[in-house]
Parts: C-alpha cells; sequence; structure tokens
C-alpha cells in the first residue's frame, strides 16, 4: 500500500512503516514546509494514501472540496510512537486497500470512517 505520509508524522512511525513493507513517501524528507493543498494533491497524483496528524485536512477535502485518495487521522493523546504505531496498523489490518475512498480517524478506543466526496468505491493498486 502507498503512501504520502504528511510531515507531522513522526520520523520513528515513518521508518515502523517502511519496515513492515509499506511503500512510504515522506513530506519532511520531500518537501518540507508544503501547505496542506501540496500535500493533498500530491497524495491524489501519485495515488498515495495521506496519514498525517493535521486536522486541518478535513476541512480542505468537505468544505474546500480538494481531491484526494485517501486521508487517515491519527488523533490520540498518547504521543508515544509504538502506541501510534499500533493503532495504525490495527487499522491497516482491519481496512486494508478499504482505506482508499475513505477519511479515516484513528483514535485511542475507536476508529471512524466515512466516505471522501466523489471518491470510488474501487482502488487499483496497479500503478
Amino acid at each position: 500500500m502507498r503512501r504520502l505520509a504528511d510531515e507531522c508524522v513522526s520520523a520513528p512511525l515513518v521508518a515502523r512503516l517502511r519496515e513492515a513493507g509499506h511503500d512510504v513517501a515522506y513530506v519532511l524528507e520531500l518537501t518540507p514546509g508544503a501547505i496542506d493543498a501540496e500535500v493533498s494533491a500530491r497524495a491524489f497524483e501519485e495515488r498515495r494514501l495521506l496519514p498525517t496528524e493535521d486536522k486541518d485536512f478535513g476541512e480542505l477535502v468537505f468544505r474546500l472540496r480538494q481531491q484526494v485518495q485517501a486521508i487517515v487521522i491519527l488523533r490520540t493523546a498518547r504521543q508515544d510512537n509504538s502506541f501510534k504505531w499500533r493503532r495504525l496498523d490495527a487499522a491497516i489490518d482491519k481496512f486494508g486497500e478499504t482505506l482508499f475512498g475513505r477519511y479515516t480517524i484513528i483514535e485511542e478506543t475507536r476508529f471512524r470512517s466515512r466516505p471522501l466526496l466523489g471518491a470510488t468505491s474501487t482502488y487499483t493498486s496497479g500503478r
């Protein structure tokens, strides 16, 4: 599964994703300081899921209607990376490729998810 990790996602969490075999491009390494609209546009163009801790992406996709493939918001009060990794890994295990076309919020004890506007229900990872 291809991802574009927003720069607010910690480097250790990005490293864990990569160690688990995920194709992860990291905004902090590619275009540090990029604005949210640029990040979401890149994720859309490259057909990547966008993990972030920035809740402003909700406004970007729902109010301003910016197209994205998928957004996963990490919203936990706990800041330790191993906890965040376990929650993210649990979401990946539970939803897999169906994360695409959805806006998913990962909280400490639950996942919330809703379809993205104009998203298609199928995703092909062949690119």
